[in-house]
């Protein structure tokens, strides 16, 4: 069995997707798991000037590379004004300049909170589609709304949300075998 790939798509010290993408790889106990805060990691805004005159900075060799070897991916992305976080499309920008597909039959846990009541349900479906642009394979999805009245220090407190979210992973997990 190989490692499996974990992040949010927030590089926030305070990130509440972190927060559940910690929580979800907690739940896996046969597989290894690479959880990654991308709050440590710097990584300028891309553009062609900067990919030319300096390459592939070494966050991003680094996150590819990583990506190359996984089992599989567990994400999960936050929303800024109803779209991904600048953050979040400006890896994806990174990563697609180094390989068009950089996720090519990786299987993906899909994920995203918000404050709101959706649940960043907008950024979720954007990046589910570029995901697959990418050769990522969505193999399951999980949008937790209303963070603050659903997620407590054991994790998702209500029974519906917690049975939904251990029905995406078991899903995501199964596929991997």
């Amino acid at each position: 069995m190989g490692t499996l790939l974990a992040f949010a798509g927030s590089n926030s010290s305070t990130s509440i997707n972190f927060r559940l993408v910690r929580y979800t790889v907690g739940l896996i106990h046969d597989r290894a798991v690479d959880c990654r805060d991308m709050a440590e990691v710097s990584i300028p805004m891309y553009s062609e000037d900067r990919e030319r005159a300096a390459g592939f900075p070494d966050a991003i060799e680094d996150l590819y590379q990583a990506l190359q070897k996984t089992e599989g991916l567990v994400l999960s992305v936050n929303e800024h004004n109803g779209n991904p976080s600048a953050f979040t499309k400006n890896l994806l920008d990174w990563l697609s300049r180094k390989d068009r597909a950089f996720l090519e039959g990786v299987p993906i846990l899909l994920m995203s909170t918000s404050p709101g009541k959706r649940g960043a349900q907008s950024s979720h479906g954007i990046i589910e589609g570029m995901l697959k642009r990418f050769g990522g394979q969505v193999t399951a999805t999980f949008s937790l709304p209303s963070f603050k009245e659903h997620f407590g220090e054991d994790g998702i407190a209500e029974l519906e949300l917690r049975e939904a979210h251990a029905h995406a992973l078991s899903l995501f997990l199964q596929e991997l075998n």
